[in-house]
């Protein structure tokens, strides 16, 4: 499969009570060069809430590994991994038996990426696939996801 990139847009859950409440949305994009506050992006789909899981959350809403960063966690890397669904894969609170190395890989990226987000934000495939490479290096793991292993390389600059 050819590399394919995309743009995570996570946008917090917003209301004060129960007939007002959005729950927080994950978006997946068509990535665009700009400004944060992009206007009429192109949205390829949405990535649903895990079932009975409290929801996607994220900076302060979610700080450390708790649930719902670890939900937003396990569902952009699952995505940007081309894992296919969390729960199924391994990643996701759900899955019986999970994956050790992609639940490490999960809480991990829960603690250095989604628990510094602010309320909205994007990202890119590419930093989140950057990111999983060095995960697997640094813990010396070699078989890895084809998503991380067939990222393109990086063109070289002069400085």
């Amino acid at each position: 499969m050819a590399y394919e990139d995309r743009t995570y847009h996570g946008i917090q859950g917003v209301g004060s009570d129960e007939d007002e409440w959005q729950p927080a949305r994950l978006l997946v994009e068509m990535p665009e060069d700009g400004p944060t506050q992009r206007e009429n992006v192109n949205v390829l789909r949405e990535l649903p809430e895990p079932e009975d899981s409290g929801g996607f959350g994220w900076g302060c809403n979610g700080t450390g590994t708790g649930t719902g960063t670890s939900h937003t966690a396990a569902s952009v890397l699952a995505d940007a991994l081309d894992l296919g669904e969390p729960a199924a894969c391994g990643i996701g609170f759900v899955a019986h038996p999970e994956d050790r190395a992609l639940v490490a890989l999960r809480e991990d990226f829960c603690v250095d990426v989604p628990s510094q987000f602010c309320n909205e934000w994007r990202l890119g495939r590419g930093a989140i696939l950057r990111w999983a490479r060095g995960w697997y290096v640094q813990r010396g793991i070699r078989e890895l996801p084809a998503a991380v292993r067939d990222l393109p390389p990086l063109v070289d600059i002069e400085v």
